[in-house]
């Protein structure tokens, strides 16, 4: 390294977070440049991408542990992280270590010239050049917004997967689910296939996938899930390929939405059967072993989920009227640029109150405008400067109990932290 680079993964991250003067900016020209000067325009491995609103990282994580099961070297790229931002980059299921970050971001420093990017761009570049140099037969990538114009989409891949459409980042991709459909429909490529287990997909995708030639494939047309017995057992089945399975573990917490997202993935395992062929064993056992943190995940007293958006809000209401006839204290720490209120309109029957927690990115809201808005969608709220002390307050208020922490990846990494 050059004697003015950051020695440690952590003054790179600082670094990266501080330099360009936009935390998004949404636009293939520059990072493509940059990815031309790392010859990166030469993928030989297989690509997946996973674009939509929920459920990215839940599939893109369960189809990489099926390519693994069967034997398969796997680059597997998602965001945002938890805990630790190696978390993003892992192969055949190890998060990349420190100095091979450090030297893929140095070798993107001194290549990139004059040109500003992101610290998003900076890892998804620095996913694929280490790809490349594993060697992976297979490489997952997910979409970190939208899809058209999002750094992941330099990759014409193999496949796409849209496990869901709903609306958020509005200011970014549209004000309805057909605007943001066709956004993400971007991420199709001509005479390839397209899936999506949306159950109730946008019309725009299906209209994008036949002007490009895509082949598209739609739960409840070319293939199904159904859930089977008293437990979390379910059958999926394709007639379009004449395929199927029955009685196949529950993934996660066997709901309705983690079966259409496990749906879609093994449609595009059984569309890519002729070139990397995986057993129904392999499938079978990545299903039992299949573990997402940070999803309706219980440690201790407490359920940490990320969801960020109503329709994600839903999706965790549901999941826990399940759990309890009751209701439950919350800490809920959000974005400024989420629906605070559509999202709680979720939450009126579950949550007895919620303690209002300050994020502290820029594009954090801090507690007292969280509890303002959080009041004004009809429920109890008090706000705090940041999740810890929300945490402190929410635990003492209450000695025994669930107490539900989500609204954001970062809310749920203090609740981890918590203790």
């Amino acid at each position: 390294m050059s004697s003015d680079s950051p020695q440690s993964l952590a003054q790179w991250l600082r670094r990266l977070e501080s330099r360009h003067p936009y935390e998004i900016e949404l636009g293939l020209e520059r990072v493509g440049m940059v990815a031309s000067r790392l010859a990166l325009g030469n993928v030989r491995s297989t690509t997946l991408i996973i674009a939509g609103t929920n459920g990215k990282g839940s599939c893109a994580t369960l189809a990489a542990l099926i390519y693994q099961k069967a034997g398969y070297r796997v680059g597997l790229y998602t965001s945002p992280h938890l805990l630790a931002y190696n978390e993003r980059i892992r192969i055949n299921g190890r998060e990349i270590d420190d100095q091979s970050l450090c030297e893929c971001f140095e070798k993107i420093e001194a290549l990139r010239g004059d040109i500003s990017l992101t610290y998003f761009e900076f890892g998804t570049l620095a996913a694929l050049s280490l790809f490349e140099q594993h060697d992976v037969d297979i490489q997952i990538l997910e979409v970190g917004l939208g899809g058209r114009l999002d750094a992941v989409n330099l990759v014409d891949a193999d496949i796409a997967l849209i496990p869901s459409i709903a609306v958020d980042h509005e200011s970014w991709l549209g004000t309805d689910r057909e605007q943001i459909g066709l956004e993400k429909a971007h991420v199709f490529r001509g005479g390839r296939p397209a899936i999506c287990s949306d159950p109730f997909p946008p019309q725009s995708l299906r209209n994008h996938a036949d002007e490009i030639g895509a082949s598209f494939f739609a739960i409840g047309q070319q293939f199904d899930c159904a859930r089977v017995g008293q437990q979390h057992d379910w059958n999926w089945q394709s007639a379009e390929l004449d395929r199927g399975y029955e009685a196949l573990p529950g993934p996660l917490d066997g709901s309705e939405s983690q079966r259409r997202n496990a749906a879609g993935v093994l449609m595009a395992v059984e569309l890519l059967q002729g070139r990397l062929p995986v057993k129904e064993l392999n499938i079978r056992a990545a299903l039992t072993e299949f573990r997402m943190p940070g999803r309706f995940q219980r440690r201790g007293r407490l359920i940490l989920d990320v969801a960020h958006n109503p329709a994600a809000a839903e999706v965790l209401s549901s999941g826990l009227q399940k759990l309890s006839a009751g209701k439950f204290p919350f800490v809920l720490g959000m974005m400024k640029d989420k629906d605070v209120e559509a999202y709680c309109a979720h939450l009126i029957a579950v949550a007895s109150e919620v303690y209002c927690a300050g994020l502290p990115l820029a594009r954090g809201l801090d507690g007292k405008t969280l509890m303002a808005r959080v009041r004004s969608a009809g429920l109890k709220a008090s706000a705090f400067v940041d999740v810890q002390t929300a945490l402190y307050a929410a635990m003492g208020n209450h000695d025994q109990g669930d107490i539900v922490v989500t609204g954001s990846f970062l809310t749920v990494a203090e609740g981890l932290r918590y203790g």
